[in-house]
Protein backbone atom coordinates (compact mmCIF):
# COMPACT_ATOMS: atom_id res chain seq x y z
CA UNK A 1 0.00 0.00 0.00
CA UNK A 2 2.85 2.22 1.07
CA UNK A 3 4.51 1.22 -2.45
CA UNK A 4 2.05 2.12 -4.50
CA UNK A 5 1.49 5.55 -2.27
CA UNK A 6 4.69 6.38 -3.10
CA UNK A 7 4.77 5.38 -6.97
CA UNK A 8 1.64 7.41 -6.94
CA UNK A 9 3.04 10.74 -5.49
CA UNK A 10 5.95 10.02 -7.72
CA UNK A 11 3.93 10.04 -10.87
CA UNK A 12 2.59 13.08 -10.54
CA UNK A 13 5.22 14.66 -9.09
CA UNK A 14 6.65 14.26 -12.23
CA UNK A 15 4.18 14.91 -14.13
CA UNK A 16 4.05 18.18 -12.67
CA UNK A 17 8.19 18.77 -13.29
CA UNK A 18 7.33 18.17 -17.23
CA UNK A 19 4.11 20.81 -16.87
CA UNK A 20 1.73 18.38 -18.17
CA UNK A 21 -1.55 20.50 -17.18
CA UNK A 22 -0.85 23.75 -18.64
CA UNK A 23 1.60 22.43 -21.46
CA UNK A 24 -0.39 19.51 -23.38
CA UNK A 25 -3.88 21.50 -22.67
CA UNK A 26 -7.39 20.21 -22.59
CA UNK A 27 -9.04 18.03 -25.05
CA UNK A 28 -12.59 19.73 -26.45
CA UNK A 29 -14.43 17.93 -28.75
CA UNK A 30 -16.16 20.40 -31.56
CA UNK A 31 -19.09 18.94 -33.16
CA UNK A 32 -20.53 20.04 -36.63
CA UNK A 33 -22.75 22.80 -36.18
CA UNK A 34 -19.97 25.07 -34.40
CA UNK A 35 -16.84 23.67 -37.08
CA UNK A 36 -19.03 23.61 -39.94
CA UNK A 37 -16.93 21.22 -42.15
CA UNK A 38 -18.50 19.94 -45.34
CA UNK A 39 -18.01 16.19 -45.08
CA UNK A 40 -18.29 16.12 -48.98
CA UNK A 41 -14.81 17.94 -48.77
CA UNK A 42 -13.01 14.58 -47.28
CA UNK A 43 -11.28 12.00 -49.75
CA UNK A 44 -13.18 9.00 -50.12
CA UNK A 45 -9.17 7.43 -49.43
CA UNK A 46 -8.56 8.98 -46.04
CA UNK A 47 -12.15 8.39 -45.64
CA UNK A 48 -11.44 4.14 -46.25
CA UNK A 49 -8.19 4.60 -44.00
CA UNK A 50 -9.37 5.83 -41.15
CA UNK A 51 -12.40 3.78 -41.38
CA UNK A 52 -9.87 0.47 -42.03
CA UNK A 53 -7.76 1.99 -38.78
CA UNK A 54 -10.92 1.89 -36.65
CA UNK A 55 -12.54 -0.95 -37.67
CA UNK A 56 -8.93 -2.82 -36.26
CA UNK A 57 -9.57 -1.28 -33.12
CA UNK A 58 -6.93 1.66 -33.66
CA UNK A 59 -7.79 5.40 -32.86
CA UNK A 60 -7.53 7.07 -36.30
CA UNK A 61 -8.06 11.03 -37.43
CA UNK A 62 -7.79 13.34 -40.45
CA UNK A 63 -5.25 15.75 -39.36
CA UNK A 64 -2.82 18.91 -39.75
CA UNK A 65 -3.63 21.35 -42.71
CA UNK A 66 -6.07 19.21 -43.90
CA UNK A 67 -7.90 19.64 -40.76
CA UNK A 68 -7.57 23.50 -41.29
CA UNK A 69 -8.23 23.68 -44.97
CA UNK A 70 -11.72 22.03 -44.22
CA UNK A 71 -12.57 24.36 -41.29
CA UNK A 72 -11.70 27.94 -44.12
CA UNK A 73 -13.88 25.75 -46.43
CA UNK A 74 -11.49 24.65 -48.93
CA UNK A 75 -11.12 21.03 -50.58
CA UNK A 76 -7.27 19.81 -49.18
CA UNK A 77 -4.96 18.97 -51.78
CA UNK A 78 -3.58 16.26 -48.96
CA UNK A 79 -4.54 14.15 -46.16
CA UNK A 80 -2.36 12.82 -43.92
CA UNK A 81 -3.75 10.78 -40.89
CA UNK A 82 -2.82 10.35 -36.96
CA UNK A 83 -3.89 6.71 -35.22
CA UNK A 84 -2.96 5.15 -32.23
CA UNK A 85 -1.27 2.25 -34.33
CA UNK A 86 2.00 1.53 -34.90
CA UNK A 87 3.64 2.05 -38.30
CA UNK A 88 3.77 -1.64 -38.60
CA UNK A 89 0.27 -2.28 -37.09
CA UNK A 90 -1.03 0.23 -40.26
CA UNK A 91 1.43 -1.33 -42.66
CA UNK A 92 -0.53 -4.85 -42.00
CA UNK A 93 -3.50 -3.29 -42.74
CA UNK A 94 -3.34 -2.23 -46.18
CA UNK A 95 -1.91 -3.99 -49.43
CA UNK A 96 0.01 -1.25 -50.70
CA UNK A 97 1.50 0.34 -47.77
CA UNK A 98 5.20 1.27 -46.93
CA UNK A 99 7.05 2.55 -43.83
CA UNK A 100 9.60 5.44 -44.39
CA UNK A 101 11.99 7.58 -42.65
CA UNK A 102 14.63 7.41 -39.91
CA UNK A 103 13.81 10.56 -38.07
CA UNK A 104 10.19 10.42 -38.61
CA UNK A 105 8.77 7.13 -39.43
CA UNK A 106 5.62 7.13 -41.57
CA UNK A 107 3.88 5.10 -43.64
CA UNK A 108 2.55 5.75 -47.02
CA UNK A 109 -0.57 4.02 -48.36
CA UNK A 110 -1.05 4.11 -51.86
CA UNK A 111 -4.02 4.23 -54.04
CA UNK A 112 -4.50 3.84 -58.15
CA UNK A 113 -1.38 4.10 -59.97
CA UNK A 114 1.05 5.92 -62.42
CA UNK A 115 0.44 9.49 -62.38
CA UNK A 116 -3.04 9.09 -60.82
CA UNK A 117 -1.77 7.59 -57.43
CA UNK A 118 -2.73 9.05 -54.42
CA UNK A 119 -0.59 8.88 -51.13
CA UNK A 120 -2.17 8.97 -47.80
CA UNK A 121 0.19 9.40 -45.33
CA UNK A 122 -0.44 7.59 -41.36
CA UNK A 123 1.71 9.38 -38.91
CA UNK A 124 1.43 7.45 -35.33
CA UNK A 125 1.14 9.52 -31.98
CA UNK A 126 4.11 11.33 -30.75
CA UNK A 127 5.36 11.68 -27.41
CA UNK A 128 6.24 15.23 -26.70
CA UNK A 129 10.07 15.41 -25.98
CA UNK A 130 12.78 17.61 -24.70
CA UNK A 131 15.47 16.87 -22.11
CA UNK A 132 13.69 16.74 -19.02
CA UNK A 133 11.09 14.63 -20.61
CA UNK A 134 13.47 12.10 -22.31
CA UNK A 135 15.41 11.16 -18.90
CA UNK A 136 11.83 10.97 -17.00
CA UNK A 137 10.53 8.16 -20.32
CA UNK A 138 14.28 6.47 -20.45
CA UNK A 139 13.72 5.82 -16.45
CA UNK A 140 10.45 4.41 -16.39
CA UNK A 141 10.83 0.63 -16.43
CA UNK A 142 7.78 0.58 -18.47
CA UNK A 143 9.38 2.40 -21.41
CA UNK A 144 10.19 -0.63 -24.22
CA UNK A 145 12.83 -1.77 -25.68
CA UNK A 146 11.94 -0.41 -28.99
CA UNK A 147 10.72 3.03 -26.99
CA UNK A 148 14.32 3.10 -25.54
CA UNK A 149 15.90 2.87 -29.45
CA UNK A 150 13.89 5.28 -30.17
CA UNK A 151 14.78 7.91 -27.77
CA UNK A 152 18.65 7.54 -28.14
CA UNK A 153 19.82 10.56 -28.61
CA UNK A 154 16.02 11.65 -29.71
CA UNK A 155 17.36 15.35 -28.17
CA UNK A 156 20.55 17.15 -28.12
CA UNK A 157 22.21 19.59 -25.80
CA UNK A 158 20.62 22.42 -27.06
CA UNK A 159 17.27 21.00 -27.36
CA UNK A 160 16.49 20.26 -31.07
CA UNK A 161 15.12 17.52 -31.74
CA UNK A 162 17.59 14.50 -33.64
CA UNK A 163 14.58 11.48 -33.66
CA UNK A 164 10.87 11.91 -33.80
CA UNK A 165 9.85 8.25 -32.92
CA UNK A 166 8.74 7.87 -29.52
CA UNK A 167 5.07 7.35 -29.40
CA UNK A 168 2.50 8.86 -26.98
CA UNK A 169 -1.00 9.68 -26.35
CA UNK A 170 -3.22 12.16 -28.42
CA UNK A 171 -2.86 15.16 -26.28
CA UNK A 172 1.46 14.94 -26.00
CA UNK A 173 1.23 14.61 -30.15
CA UNK A 174 -0.82 17.79 -30.77
CA UNK A 175 1.66 20.23 -28.20
CA UNK A 176 4.86 18.68 -30.50
CA UNK A 177 2.75 20.16 -33.29
CA UNK A 178 3.92 23.92 -34.69
CA UNK A 179 0.90 25.98 -35.06
CA UNK A 180 -2.30 25.83 -32.94
CA UNK A 181 -4.51 25.92 -36.54
CA UNK A 182 -2.41 22.46 -37.08
CA UNK A 183 -2.60 20.58 -34.30
CA UNK A 184 -6.82 19.57 -34.53
CA UNK A 185 -7.84 16.27 -35.43
CA UNK A 186 -11.18 15.41 -37.61
CA UNK A 187 -13.00 12.00 -37.46
CA UNK A 188 -15.23 12.29 -40.52
CA UNK A 189 -17.21 9.20 -39.18
CA UNK A 190 -18.42 10.95 -36.01
CA UNK A 191 -17.83 14.61 -37.84
CA UNK A 192 -16.12 15.41 -34.17
CA UNK A 193 -13.14 17.73 -34.22
CA UNK A 194 -10.39 17.46 -31.20
CA UNK A 195 -8.58 20.58 -30.59
CA UNK A 196 -6.38 20.83 -27.43
CA UNK A 197 -4.77 24.51 -28.23
CA UNK A 198 -7.69 26.55 -28.96
CA UNK A 199 -7.15 25.99 -32.82
CA UNK A 200 -10.51 26.42 -34.33
CA UNK A 201 -10.51 29.88 -31.94
CA UNK A 202 -7.44 31.22 -33.87
CA UNK A 203 -8.29 29.93 -37.26
CA UNK A 204 -11.72 32.06 -36.74
CA UNK A 205 -9.13 35.18 -35.44
CA UNK A 206 -7.25 34.35 -38.57
CA UNK A 207 -4.15 34.35 -36.01
CA UNK A 208 -1.05 31.87 -36.79
CA UNK A 209 0.18 31.31 -33.09
CA UNK A 210 2.87 28.77 -32.34
CA UNK A 211 1.76 26.25 -29.38
CA UNK A 212 3.88 27.05 -26.40
CA UNK A 213 7.07 29.53 -26.15
CA UNK A 214 7.86 30.29 -29.49
CA UNK A 215 11.71 30.38 -28.81
CA UNK A 216 11.94 27.07 -27.62
CA UNK A 217 10.01 25.25 -30.57
CA UNK A 218 11.95 27.12 -33.01
CA UNK A 219 14.99 26.00 -31.06
CA UNK A 220 13.46 22.09 -30.86
CA UNK A 221 13.39 22.46 -34.70
CA UNK A 222 14.56 25.39 -36.80
CA UNK A 223 13.13 24.75 -39.22
CA UNK A 224 9.74 25.93 -38.19
CA UNK A 225 11.45 29.28 -39.32
CA UNK A 226 10.63 28.58 -42.65
CA UNK A 227 7.72 26.90 -42.07
CA UNK A 228 6.31 30.12 -40.36
CA UNK A 229 7.06 32.01 -43.15
CA UNK A 230 5.42 29.50 -45.66
CA UNK A 231 1.83 29.19 -43.74
CA UNK A 232 2.55 33.31 -43.83
CA UNK A 233 2.49 33.32 -47.11
CA UNK A 234 -0.13 30.76 -48.08
CA UNK A 235 -2.75 32.52 -45.54
CA UNK A 236 -1.99 36.06 -45.95
CA UNK A 237 -4.57 36.16 -48.67
CA UNK A 238 -7.11 34.70 -46.93
CA UNK A 239 -6.39 37.55 -43.93
CA UNK A 240 -3.81 35.33 -42.04
CA UNK A 241 -1.41 37.22 -39.63
CA UNK A 242 1.32 36.09 -37.46
CA UNK A 243 0.56 36.33 -33.67
CA UNK A 244 3.45 39.15 -32.59
CA UNK A 245 5.10 37.01 -30.24
CA UNK A 246 5.52 33.78 -32.83
CA UNK A 247 7.35 36.26 -34.94
CA UNK A 248 9.50 38.20 -32.71
CA UNK A 249 11.84 35.44 -32.30
CA UNK A 250 12.19 34.46 -36.06
CA UNK A 251 15.38 36.42 -37.25
CA UNK A 252 17.30 35.87 -33.84
CA UNK A 253 16.42 32.17 -34.21
CA UNK A 254 17.88 32.08 -37.69
CA UNK A 255 21.35 31.31 -36.93
CA UNK A 256 19.69 27.88 -35.53
CA UNK A 257 19.78 26.98 -39.11
CA UNK A 258 23.77 26.62 -39.58
CA UNK A 259 23.01 22.89 -37.85
CA UNK A 260 20.06 21.71 -40.04
CA UNK A 261 21.39 19.12 -42.98
CA UNK A 262 21.38 21.21 -46.50
CA UNK A 263 19.23 18.74 -48.04
CA UNK A 264 16.74 19.74 -45.67
CA UNK A 265 16.64 23.25 -46.44
CA UNK A 266 16.99 22.46 -49.74
CA UNK A 267 13.63 20.62 -49.75
CA UNK A 268 11.98 23.22 -47.57
CA UNK A 269 13.13 26.03 -49.94
CA UNK A 270 11.51 23.59 -52.61
CA UNK A 271 8.23 24.55 -50.70
CA UNK A 272 8.68 27.85 -50.26
CA UNK A 273 8.18 28.23 -53.81
CA UNK A 274 6.54 25.46 -55.21
CA UNK A 275 3.14 25.54 -52.73
CA UNK A 276 1.41 28.02 -55.39
CA UNK A 277 2.23 31.35 -53.43
CA UNK A 278 6.04 31.95 -54.64
CA UNK A 279 5.75 35.57 -54.68
CA UNK A 280 3.86 36.03 -51.75
CA UNK A 281 6.61 34.09 -49.42
CA UNK A 282 9.32 36.45 -51.27
CA UNK A 283 7.11 39.39 -49.98
CA UNK A 284 6.74 38.04 -46.60
CA UNK A 285 10.70 37.13 -45.91
CA UNK A 286 11.33 40.49 -46.74
CA UNK A 287 8.38 41.33 -44.19
CA UNK A 288 10.08 39.65 -41.74
CA UNK A 289 13.48 40.52 -42.23
CA UNK A 290 14.68 36.84 -43.37
CA UNK A 291 15.29 37.91 -46.58
CA UNK A 292 18.84 36.15 -46.62
CA UNK A 293 20.13 33.83 -44.75
CA UNK A 294 18.32 31.02 -44.80
CA UNK A 295 19.80 28.73 -48.04
CA UNK A 296 22.18 30.33 -50.63
CA UNK A 297 20.21 29.63 -53.52
CA UNK A 298 16.72 31.00 -51.57
CA UNK A 299 19.11 34.07 -51.24
CA UNK A 300 19.74 34.42 -55.21
CA UNK A 301 15.94 34.23 -55.88
CA UNK A 302 14.70 36.38 -53.48
CA UNK A 303 17.96 38.96 -54.95
CA UNK A 304 16.30 38.38 -58.31
CA UNK A 305 12.82 37.86 -58.07
CA UNK A 306 12.15 41.61 -59.82
CA UNK A 307 13.82 40.58 -62.92
CA UNK A 308 11.38 40.25 -65.49
CA UNK A 309 12.63 36.78 -66.44
CA UNK A 310 12.71 35.40 -63.42
CA UNK A 311 9.40 37.41 -62.53
CA UNK A 312 7.73 35.40 -65.00
CA UNK A 313 8.99 31.97 -63.89
CA UNK A 314 7.49 32.66 -60.39
CA UNK A 315 4.24 33.73 -61.66
CA UNK A 316 3.90 30.81 -63.77
CA UNK A 317 4.88 28.55 -61.78
CA UNK A 318 2.32 30.31 -58.71
CA UNK A 319 -0.19 29.91 -62.23
CA UNK A 320 0.74 26.00 -62.62
CA UNK A 321 0.26 25.30 -59.20
CA UNK A 322 -3.23 27.61 -59.11
CA UNK A 323 -4.23 25.00 -62.15
CA UNK A 324 -3.55 21.77 -60.64
CA UNK A 325 -0.45 21.08 -63.09
CA UNK A 326 2.68 19.38 -61.94
CA UNK A 327 5.68 21.82 -61.17
CA UNK A 328 9.16 21.11 -61.38
CA UNK A 329 12.14 22.40 -59.52
CA UNK A 330 14.57 22.04 -62.39
CA UNK A 331 12.57 24.65 -64.58
CA UNK A 332 12.02 27.21 -62.10
CA UNK A 333 16.18 26.76 -61.17
CA UNK A 334 16.88 27.00 -64.56
CA UNK A 335 15.16 30.35 -64.60
CA UNK A 336 16.61 31.85 -62.04
CA UNK A 337 20.46 30.65 -62.40
CA UNK A 338 19.87 31.77 -66.56
CA UNK A 339 21.32 34.19 -66.06
CA UNK A 340 24.86 33.25 -64.59
CA UNK A 341 24.99 30.61 -67.63
CA UNK A 342 24.02 33.40 -69.93
CA UNK A 343 26.58 35.31 -68.80
CA UNK A 344 29.87 32.95 -68.60
CA UNK A 345 28.61 31.78 -71.96
CA UNK A 346 28.70 34.93 -73.57
CA UNK A 347 32.20 35.03 -71.84
CA UNK A 348 33.56 32.07 -73.32
CA UNK A 349 32.46 32.94 -77.18
CA UNK A 350 34.03 36.05 -77.22
CA UNK A 351 37.27 34.37 -76.72
CA UNK A 352 36.63 32.49 -79.67
CA UNK A 353 35.19 29.26 -78.14
CA UNK A 354 32.62 26.53 -79.93
CA UNK A 355 29.43 27.50 -78.71
CA UNK A 356 28.72 24.07 -77.21
CA UNK A 357 31.75 23.35 -75.28
CA UNK A 358 31.82 27.03 -74.13
CA UNK A 359 27.56 26.62 -72.67
CA UNK A 360 28.88 23.22 -71.25
CA UNK A 361 31.65 25.21 -69.10
CA UNK A 362 29.24 27.84 -68.27
CA UNK A 363 26.77 25.79 -66.70
CA UNK A 364 29.87 23.27 -64.64
CA UNK A 365 30.49 26.80 -63.46
CA UNK A 366 27.00 27.86 -62.18
CA UNK A 367 26.34 24.10 -60.74
CA UNK A 368 29.67 24.72 -59.12
CA UNK A 369 29.25 28.15 -57.49
CA UNK A 370 25.47 28.25 -56.96
CA UNK A 371 24.25 24.93 -56.41
CA UNK A 372 27.19 22.64 -54.99
CA UNK A 373 26.15 18.92 -53.91
CA UNK A 374 22.85 19.47 -54.88
CA UNK A 375 24.52 19.12 -58.61
CA UNK A 376 24.44 15.63 -57.42
CA UNK A 377 21.12 14.86 -57.13
CA UNK A 378 20.84 13.51 -60.68
CA UNK A 379 17.59 14.14 -62.42
CA UNK A 380 17.54 17.52 -61.61
CA UNK A 381 20.72 18.33 -62.64
CA UNK A 382 20.16 16.41 -65.82
CA UNK A 383 16.76 18.45 -66.81
CA UNK A 384 18.28 21.63 -65.72
CA UNK A 385 21.43 21.21 -68.38
CA UNK A 386 19.67 19.65 -70.84
CA UNK A 387 16.64 22.97 -70.61
CA UNK A 388 20.16 24.72 -71.01
CA UNK A 389 21.51 22.94 -73.82
CA UNK A 390 18.12 23.10 -76.39
CA UNK A 391 18.33 26.99 -76.17
CA UNK A 392 20.87 27.69 -79.06
CA UNK A 393 18.91 24.34 -80.74
CA UNK A 394 16.44 26.70 -80.98
CA UNK A 395 18.20 29.16 -83.47
CA UNK A 396 18.36 26.28 -85.80
CA UNK A 397 14.71 25.56 -88.09
CA UNK A 398 16.45 23.86 -91.09
CA UNK A 399 18.27 20.46 -91.69
CA UNK A 400 17.10 18.07 -89.77
CA UNK A 401 17.50 19.79 -86.28
CA UNK A 402 13.96 20.51 -85.53
CA UNK A 403 12.28 17.19 -85.98
CA UNK A 404 15.31 15.72 -83.73
CA UNK A 405 14.40 18.33 -80.82
CA UNK A 406 11.22 17.66 -80.90
CA UNK A 407 11.25 14.48 -80.23
CA UNK A 408 13.43 14.95 -77.04
CA UNK A 409 11.56 14.06 -73.85
CA UNK A 410 12.72 17.49 -72.51
CA UNK A 411 11.05 19.70 -75.37
CA UNK A 412 8.56 20.89 -73.83
CA UNK A 413 10.45 21.82 -70.87
CA UNK A 414 13.18 23.50 -72.90
CA UNK A 415 10.66 25.10 -75.59
CA UNK A 416 8.25 26.79 -72.27
CA UNK A 417 11.96 27.90 -70.89
CA UNK A 418 12.46 29.91 -74.42
CA UNK A 419 8.93 31.08 -74.38
CA UNK A 420 9.40 32.68 -71.10
CA UNK A 421 12.87 34.14 -72.55
CA UNK A 422 10.83 35.57 -75.71
CA UNK A 423 8.11 37.25 -73.03
CA UNK A 424 10.79 39.01 -71.66
CA UNK A 425 12.44 40.28 -74.74
CA UNK A 426 15.66 38.30 -74.83
CA UNK A 427 14.80 36.35 -78.22
CA UNK A 428 12.45 36.98 -80.80
CA UNK A 429 8.55 36.51 -80.25
CA UNK A 430 8.29 34.68 -84.24
CA UNK A 431 11.19 32.08 -82.90
CA UNK A 432 8.63 30.87 -79.93
CA UNK A 433 5.87 31.40 -82.21
CA UNK A 434 7.40 28.83 -84.98
CA UNK A 435 8.67 26.40 -82.77
CA UNK A 436 4.96 26.51 -81.29
CA UNK A 437 3.48 26.11 -84.30
CA UNK A 438 5.62 23.35 -85.43
CA UNK A 439 5.38 21.34 -82.09
CA UNK A 440 1.75 20.55 -82.57
CA UNK A 441 1.71 20.46 -86.84
CA UNK A 442 1.19 17.33 -88.64
CA UNK A 443 4.61 15.88 -90.26
CA UNK A 444 3.87 17.65 -93.42
CA UNK A 445 2.66 20.93 -92.03
CA UNK A 446 6.18 20.54 -90.10
CA UNK A 447 7.76 20.31 -93.53
CA UNK A 448 6.33 23.14 -94.71
CA UNK A 449 7.12 25.11 -91.91
CA UNK A 450 11.14 24.06 -92.46
CA UNK A 451 10.80 25.14 -95.99
CA UNK A 452 9.63 28.38 -95.05
CA UNK A 453 12.33 28.82 -92.47
CA UNK A 454 15.01 28.18 -94.93
CA UNK A 455 13.88 30.55 -97.36
CA UNK A 456 13.36 33.44 -95.23
CA UNK A 457 16.94 32.72 -93.75
CA UNK A 458 19.01 35.92 -94.90
CA UNK A 459 21.63 34.52 -97.19
CA UNK A 460 25.08 34.40 -96.76
CA UNK A 461 26.79 38.07 -97.81
CA UNK A 462 28.36 38.13 -101.44
CA UNK A 463 31.76 38.73 -101.69
CA UNK A 464 33.77 41.82 -102.98
CA UNK A 465 33.30 42.19 -106.42
CA UNK A 466 37.14 41.11 -107.62
CA UNK A 467 39.32 42.20 -111.00
CA UNK A 468 38.44 39.54 -113.97
CA UNK A 469 41.27 37.48 -114.29
CA UNK A 470 42.67 35.78 -117.49
CA UNK A 471 41.50 32.23 -118.14
CA UNK A 472 43.71 29.32 -117.77
CA UNK A 473 45.46 27.76 -120.48
CA UNK A 474 43.99 24.30 -121.03
CA UNK A 475 45.52 21.74 -119.63
CA UNK A 476 48.08 20.19 -122.19
CA UNK A 477 47.46 16.49 -122.93
CA UNK A 478 50.51 15.05 -124.52
CA UNK A 479 49.97 11.70 -127.11
CA UNK A 480 52.64 9.70 -128.04
CA UNK A 481 53.72 10.50 -131.22
CA UNK A 482 52.49 7.95 -134.05
CA UNK A 483 54.02 7.63 -137.53
CA UNK A 484 50.75 6.78 -138.61
CA UNK A 485 48.83 9.47 -136.90
CA UNK A 486 50.57 12.21 -138.67
CA UNK A 487 52.41 15.16 -136.37
CA UNK A 488 51.49 15.44 -132.66
CA UNK A 489 49.30 18.23 -131.60
CA UNK A 490 50.37 21.90 -130.94
CA UNK A 491 51.06 22.78 -127.24
CA UNK A 492 47.48 24.00 -125.93
CA UNK A 493 45.48 22.20 -128.09
CA UNK A 494 43.46 19.41 -127.16
CA UNK A 495 43.82 15.75 -128.22
CA UNK A 496 42.29 14.52 -131.31
CA UNK A 497 40.08 12.08 -129.48
CA UNK A 498 36.76 10.13 -130.73
CA UNK A 499 33.86 12.10 -128.52
CA UNK A 500 35.53 15.39 -127.45
CA UNK A 501 34.70 14.18 -123.54
CA UNK A 502 35.86 16.40 -121.28
CA UNK A 503 39.33 15.22 -119.54
CA UNK A 504 37.97 14.98 -116.17
CA UNK A 505 35.22 12.55 -116.86
CA UNK A 506 36.79 10.65 -119.06
CA UNK A 507 39.74 9.75 -116.62
CA UNK A 508 37.07 8.75 -113.63
CA UNK A 509 36.12 5.99 -116.51
CA UNK A 510 37.88 2.73 -116.04
CA UNK A 511 39.70 1.63 -119.08
CA UNK A 512 38.52 -1.80 -120.70
CA UNK A 513 40.62 -4.57 -121.08
CA UNK A 514 41.44 -4.33 -124.80
CA UNK A 515 41.31 -0.94 -125.29
CA UNK A 516 37.90 -0.80 -126.52
CA UNK A 517 35.00 1.98 -126.19
CA UNK A 518 35.77 3.23 -123.04
CA UNK A 519 39.17 3.66 -122.48
CA UNK A 520 40.33 6.70 -120.86
CA UNK A 521 41.69 10.35 -122.16
CA UNK A 522 45.15 10.04 -123.52
CA UNK A 523 44.96 6.28 -124.76
CA UNK A 524 46.40 5.59 -127.99
CA UNK A 525 43.20 6.01 -130.98
CA UNK A 526 42.18 2.95 -132.49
Amino acid sequence: MIKKFIDKLLGKTAAASRGKAPRFGKREEIGPDVHGIDPALVDERALNVVHTLKQAGHEAYIVGGAVRDLLLGLKPKDFDVATKATPEQVKGLFRRAFIIGRRFRIVHVVYGRGREHEVIEVSTFRAYLDNAAAEQVAGNEKTSKSELAGMKHAVDSSGRVLRDNVWGPQDEDATRRDFTINAMYYDPETQIVVDYHGGIKDAKKKTLRMIGDPVARYREDPVRIIRAVRFAAKLSPLGFKLEAKTAAPLVESQALLADVPQSRLFDEMLKLLQTGHALATIEQLKKLGLARGIYPLLDVVVERAEQTFVKAALQDTDRRVGEGKPVAPSFLLACVLWADVRDGWAARLKQRQHSFPALQDAIDDVFNARIGDVSGRGKLAADMREIWMMQPRFEKRTGSTPFSLVDQPRFRAGFDFMRLRADAGEVDEALADWWQEFSTASDAGREDLVQQAKAGQPRAPARAAREPREPREPRVHRVPADPAAGPAPEAGEPPATEGDAPARKRRRRRRKPGGGEGAGAGSEPA
